[in-house]
């Protein structure tokens, strides 16, 4: 009886390791993106250039998805090479101690409104890990002549003093809250 328990859990574990869904972002269709207040009376824009993310699904849509994002933080870009290189500095980023930031998700809720879920994860930026939540819309899915595709956008707010990105200390001139909003397109593998 035992060695059919056994043979069963592994029959079992098979079968749900091949209904996972492997899927790689697409750098080419997908954007990371942020925006903070600058001196209380506009947003500067920016966005990093050079990520690397995949997905795994179990099933329709993204019920049960695991993500795993890693960032170079060098490639931030505002289109403002001064501004570039003082958030790349220890004022901000540190690259040369910090070059990386990631995400690894922990959990996908649905929130009971159509293609709409709740992604919790852990953010590490600059060694300092925290917990986030993004609102996460899902786009679907499309089959084009390169295969298949899935489609999302995500967003959420954080604190940049929780990072130890504590430069204007009052958030006078760089306001303490960064807008964050992911274009994101994964391709199935």
């Amino acid at each position: 009886m035992k060695k059919v328990l056994i043979l069963l859990m592994m029959v079992f574990m098979s079968i749900s390791s091949f209904a996972q869904t492997q899927w790689i972002a697409d750098p080419y269709h997908s954007s990371l993106n942020f925006d903070i207040s600058h001196s209380g009376i506009s947003f500067v824009n920016g966005k990093f250039m050079e990520y690397s993310g995949s997905l795994t699904t179990d099933g329709e849509a993204l019920s049960d998805a695991n993500f795993d994002v890693t960032v170079k933080v060098t490639s931030i870009n505002t289109n403002v090479e001064k501004r570039d290189n003082h958030l790349r500095s220890a004022d901000f980023f540190e690259v040369e101690k910090y070059p990386e930031m990631t995400f690894k998700s922990t959990k996908i809720l649905a929130t009971g409104k159509p293609d709409h879920y709740l992604l919790y994860g852990k953010l590490t930026i600059k060694d300092v890990t925290k917990d986030v939540i993004f609102d996460v819309y899902y786009g679907g899915t499309v089959k084009d002549d390169q295969g298949e595709r899935l489609g999302m956008k995500a967003k959420t707010t954080i604190n940049r003093f929780d990072y130890n990105i504590d430069y204007d200390p009052t958030a006078s001139g760089v306001g303490k809250d960064v807008n964050i909003v992911v274009h994101g397109q994964f391709v199935k593998q």
